[in-house]
């Protein structure tokens, strides 16, 4: 049987279901069964790479899963902001595996085998949000991804997983159950349908007021996006594995979020009706000010995933904010920033996980001279610091300035103070991390552990790779903006 899109797009979802039944068939041979997880992962990605290429050319591949009936149907069409979300996610897939695969052994973590089976449904999720061709669709992966990953944030297992992920699931389910949910019911009844269109399916069948009410439940629905005050599940999140906290941060979950308000901006409403409402323009200043107090909150935070959390909510607001302010340009900002701060955030979350494997401590205050003991995982940290403040010439500093350009109206021009404001916050609460691991002198208390204290090789690798990647990334912004261009100029699908 020869490769087809067709074939390419049932793949998606065909080849995380065989890795998931391996996974459990080889649950008391533990090389098998991540042998078998590693194998998952590269085809997923090959399969991913040709699809890319495909859409690449013009191709819009289509694939009927199921006909509801009644103008309902679950159907994937892969267009190009989807085959760039099913790329980064698949790409740090395989990469977070090899970490996680480290990770786990190095810590002697119990329920491995079930850990990985979560991993399985989860990136089957993520791609089944990917290729969506209608809103429905959309939201049916949405949810089983938020059900997948609710046993990896409580892999641990103690009441302090327990609570952090009680308030994972409510938020998440209540936000779309409560909110989403109604937007996608109300859209099937005004439009007649929930299939992506170019200009929004939604124009031309609701008014100001109406389309108003539906970004509010649209925009909050859309909880992965952890836009304030739908935010508290992602920093209750972090009592999870390291693992699992780069895969909710850079992998998949914020980035559905984020993914799918970008989607529901150009496919659901359309540019011109956002650009119009004034909603949208409070739902951008919203999203300014959850840049700024996101950052000083995590200023605040020694211990470095909680830093890093709050540094997410900050990040992703950016997507939020380019969305809402829906010029061409900011919306490409918007897309960018899914792309460059995912290799950025998924970097300073394995080498949390790289120094937690070593020396049993998140704590920042802890890790002074740590990076003359583990300098590879230090300036694999500095790196990916450099790229999320948006530091030239790493992957991070494009996002920022194609946002800046897109606000092009008098009323955005002091979100620009927001940004800045963010970048500045950004070298306060994330170069002193690697600078004082290697400039200040051990805490006492550490001393004694620190000969000791090498990092396992499967946790320091990866890091390294994705740091590499956000100077690889910053150089090739010119193609990715081309993929993209058609989205945004009315040629998406």
């Amino acid at each position: 049987m020869s490769w087809t899109p067709e074939l390419g797009l049932s793949l998606l979802l065909i080849l995380p279901g065989l890795g998931f039944a391996g996974i459990v068939l080889a649950s008391k041979a533990p090389n098998i069964r991540d042998g078998i997880n590693l194998l998952m992962g590269a085809l997923l990605l090959a399969n991913v790479v040709a699809l890319v290429n495909v859409v690449g050319t013009g191709a819009r591949p289509s694939l009927m899963l199921t006909d509801l009936g009644g103008g309902l149907a679950l159907q994937f069409t892969l267009e190009p902001l989807g085959a760039v979300f099913a790329a980064i996610a698949s790409s740090l897939f395989l990469l977070n595996t090899i970490y996680g695969i480290g990770y786990m052994r190095a810590n002697k973590a119990k329920n491995q085998t079930r850990f990985f089976a979560c991993f399985a449904i989860a990136i089957g999720a993520a791609m089944g949000v990917a290729a969506s061709g209608n809103m429905l669709t959309l939201f049916v992966f949405y949810e089983v991804l938020t059900l997948s990953t609710f046993p990896l944030v409580t892999h641990n297992g103690d009441e302090k997983a327990r609570r952090g992920g009680r308030i994972y699931l409510a938020i998440l389910m209540a936000a779309s159950i409560g909110l989403l949910l109604p937007a996608v019911i109300a859209s099937q009844v005004f439009a007649g349908t929930t299939d992506f269109m170019v200009g929004g399916f939604l124009s031309g069948h609701v008014g100001p007021v109406v389309a108003g009410v539906l970004l509010v439940l649209y925009t909050f629905g859309i909880a992965k996006a952890a836009l304030f005050p739908v935010h508290m599940w992602l920093p209750n999140a972090m009592v999870a594995p390291t693992p699992v906290s780069a895969f909710l941060h850079a992998v998949a979950v914020v980035k559905a979020g984020v993914f799918t308000m970008i989607k529901m901006v150009v496919y659901v409403f359309g540019i011109d009706m956002v650009q119009a409402s004034p909603v949208a323009h409070w739902l951008a200043i919203l999203a300014g000010i959850t840049i700024v107090v996101a950052s000083l909150i995590a200023l605040s935070k020694d211990n470095l995933k909680a830093r890093l959390a709050w540094s997410t909510i900050g990040q992703l607001a950016y997507v939020t904010l380019g969305a809402m302010i829906a010029t061409p340009l900011a919306l490409m900002g918007a897309a960018l920033q899914i792309i460059m701060h995912a290799f950025g955030k998924i970097t300073l979350f394995m080498c949390a996980g790289a120094v937690y494997s070593a020396n049993q401590t998140t704590d920042i205050s802890k890790m002074n001279g740590m990076g003359k003991v583990m300098p590879l995982v230090f300036i694999a940290f500095f790196v990916g610091s450099l790229s999320i403040i948006g530091v030239p010439p790493f992957a991070g500093a494009w996002p920022k300035l194609v946002l800046l350009m897109g606000m092009t109206s008098a009323g955005d021009r002091w979100l620009m103070v927001a940004l800045v404001l963010s970048s500045l916050l950004n070298i306060l609460y994330l170069l002193p991390v690697a600078v004082n691991a290697f400039m200040k002198k051990p805490n006492p208390a550490m001393v004694a552990t620190l000969p000791a204290s090498k990092p396992p090789l499967l946790t320091v690798l990866p890091p390294m790779l994705t740091a590499f990647c956000t100077l690889v990334l910053f150089f090739m912004v010119g193609p990715i903006m081309n993929y993209l261009r058609p989205v945004f100029e009315g040629g998406g699908l």
